[in-house]
């Protein structure tokens, strides 16, 4: 029982991943524009770089011009200029 009791108290202290995650996968360097809040910004990422954004939705716009609304859990790989979500 101590041992449940242990890691149910682990559960409801660790912080839920909301983040969404996106690594380039070109050989070229990927802007991302992101919309967070009303706030818009540019999410650079260099050759083989993985970032997490967008804790709590947003909108992001993809380097071919694409656009999705993003909960935040997301993994999206960029290749090819283009967006693959896993």
């Amino acid at each position: 029982m101590r041992k449940f009791l242990i890691l149910l108290a682990g559960i409801m202290i660790a912080p839920p991943a909301f983040a969404a995650t996106v690594t380039n996968k070109d050989d070229v360097q990927r802007t991302l524009v992101v919309t967070e809040s009303g706030a818009r910004s540019e999410l650079v990422l260099g050759v083989g770089e993985s970032l997490e954004f967008c804790d709590g939705g947003c909108f992001v716009t993809m380097p071919n011009g694409d656009r999705e609304a993003l909960s935040g859990g997301e993994t999206i790989e960029i290749s090819g200029g283009r967006a693959v979500f896993k």
